[in-house]
């Protein structure tokens, strides 16, 4: 028995040498031992002390990967001789924790919106994922081009953030704006014009002069919920910078001139058009007009020997009823108006008056339409009138009183916005007190088109057909026909032409004199801004007439600017 400090204990002799045999056995197999690598099936997985198991994170591995798979070489630790030794804090560290890290370090997640639900998880691996098609090649290479970074909130790209509701495109990004005072929008502009005429009396023998123009404009429209109003006021004065006064004879006396010496014309347009909502398919209609103007130059009706025009003025209104029967719409319309003129001064220094030519007129209206398709109203119009004047004949000994009306159908459409407006075709008639004037008759023909050809062209058409009062003996009245054809054409929002044309017929019922119109024209606008924009007009104007010395042609050139709010 001997004494074992470590154990604090007895042992027996025998121990210590079987302990000693076991050392020695193990020096002896160190050299083969120190070739082989420390794999799976050599080690026990029972086996515990300086040995780790088999699914250690420690355990060495061959250069496969497989546990299984032998190693030609031992695995020795890197050397750091040569590397470049990293201190302090490493690259990026002090960077945001969220979006693209260079160093593809893991970041976190954006916020979603406030308020937003929790986004769902991409799909995994073997999920279909919808891939979305390649651009078409159309793409306008703006769209793709490179464009200064804009933040996530106003760009949309904010994960759960509502869709941001964009602006209406402008349809005119030259238009005026017009204020707001109380509930009407209101719009006003002037227009001046300065240039030169060569017949501004449209005379058989031209005689040039230079003129200015002032047009003033105001539009207000209510904006209520219910109910409207609506004023449109347009006005406009033309003044030239010489006279035409008249000539004399051989015999040194003067000649009585065929037009005024003065040829400076005024002419004013206004109108106010009311809506009273009384039930979702009632509606009472109201309007309020006034014209003020002169005879047109070269009219028969003008006296000779004037010093200027006279004026007429011609007041009115409309009161009517308007009511939906489901699809079918029917209304009832009594208007009255009154057409006075001033007395002509002559260049004598008398004056005679026009009482003659003053009268009033009362009639009504019938019309019902029907919503047959979306944006196509077929209609029927029905108009009865009469026509008093203040004196019994007229300077001729002729009885002006008449009766008269006309009948028209038509529709009105608007064909996926290409093609809107309305067209109508009828008869018209008017008979007199006096039986020496023949009744009245002809082909009633108005239309309203808009053709919208591509975004920057657009056509119009305009059709117009009237019975006028005529103070030339014998003479029923004036079947007065008119066709206008426009295209306005946009080079630049900012830059646009429109090119007019305008025939009209005029028949003299009772004589034999017919009259042609003939105007061409073209415009060019310069939008600088909403407020001021540049004009220019040339205008060819021509009359022709079967009676001798009674046609007329004149050229227009004008060069104006606009004013508008």
């Amino acid at each position: 028995m001997t004494w074992g400090p470590a154990t604090g204990r007895w042992q027996r002799a025998s121990t210590w040498r079987a302990v000693l045999a076991c050392l020695a056995l193990i020096v002896l197999a160190c050299p083969a031992a120190e070739a082989q690598t420390l794999t799976g099936d050599r080690i026990s997985p029972l086996r515990g002390g300086l040995f780790q198991p088999p699914n250690s994170d420690l355990r060495q591995t061959s250069d496969a990967g497989s546990d299984d798979t032998a190693s030609d070489s031992p695995t020795i630790a890197p050397s750091r001789i040569g590397s470049i030794p990293t201190y302090g804090v490493s690259a990026a560290a002090g960077a945001g924790d969220t979006g693209y890290d260079a160093l593809n370090r893991k970041r976190k997640k954006p916020k979603p919106y406030p308020g937003t639900p929790k986004p769902k998880q991409p799909p995994g691996p073997g999920n279909f994922v919808a891939v979305p098609p390649p651009p078409p090649l159309s793409v306008p290479p703006s769209s793709t081009a490179n464009k200064p970074p804009v933040a996530p909130a106003m760009a949309g790209s904010v994960e759960g953030q509502p869709a941001r509701r964009r602006l209406k495109r402008d349809d005119d990004p030259f238009g005026d704006v017009g204020n707001y005072v109380g509930g009407f929008l209101v719009k006003s502009a002037v227009e001046l014009w300065g240039g030169y005429d060569t017949n501004p009396g449209r005379f058989n023998k031209p005689k040039g002069s230079a003129f200015y123009m002032v047009s003033p404009e105001f539009v207000a429209a209510s904006d209520w919920e219910r109910h409207s109003v609506i004023v449109d006021l347009r006005g406009s004065f033309t003044g030239y910078g010489r006279t035409f006064p008249p000539g004399v004879d051989n015999s040194g006396q003067p000649v009585v001139s065929p037009v005024p010496t003065n040829v400076d014309r005024p002419d004013f347009t206004g109108k106010v058009d009311g809506r009273l909502d009384v039930t979702h398919e009632t509606r009472i209609n109201s309007e309020l007009r006034l014209r003020i103007g002169t005879d047109n130059p070269g009219s028969p009706n003008i006296q000779a020997g004037l010093e200027k025009y006279p004026l007429y003025a011609t007041t009115g209104g409309t009161a009517g009823i308007e009511h939906d029967f489901n699809r079918l719409r029917v209304s009832l319309d009594g208007t009255a108006d009154r057409t006075t003129y001033q007395d002509s001064r002559l260049t004598d220094g008398t004056s005679t008056p026009n009482d003659d030519r003053n009268f009033n007129q009362y009639g009504a209206v019938a019309r019902a339409s029907y919503d047959l398709l979306p944006g196509v109203r077929p209609f029927a119009e029905v108009e009865a009138d009469t026509r008093v004047h203040d004196t019994r004949l007229d300077r001729n000994g002729f009885q002006r009183d008449s009766n008269g009306g006309y009948a028209k159908a038509g529709t009105s459409f608007e064909l996926t916005r290409l093609l809107t407006g309305e067209a109508s075709i009828g008869y018209a008639a008017r008979s007199y007190a006096d039986p020496r004037l023949n009744q009245l008759t002809g082909l009633l023909t108005s239309a309203s088109l808009v053709w919208s050809a591509t975004p920057l062209t657009t056509a119009k058409f305009t059709s117009i057909t009237s019975v006028d009062e005529s103070t030339l003996a014998g003479v029923s009245g004036v079947l007065t026909r008119t066709y206008t054809f426009e295209v306005d054409h946009d080079f630049r929002r900012w830059l646009t032409a429109i090119g007019r044309f305008t025939y009209g017929t005029q028949d003299y019922q009772g004589s034999t004199r017919s009259d042609k119109i003939y105007s061409i024209s073209g415009d060019l606008v310069y939008k600088l801004t909403r407020e001021f924009q540049i004009k220019a007009e040339v205008r060819r104007d021509i009359l022709a007439s079967n009676i001798s010395g009674a046609g007329s042609a004149s050229t227009v050139v004008m060069l104006g600017v606009r004013l508008q709010r």
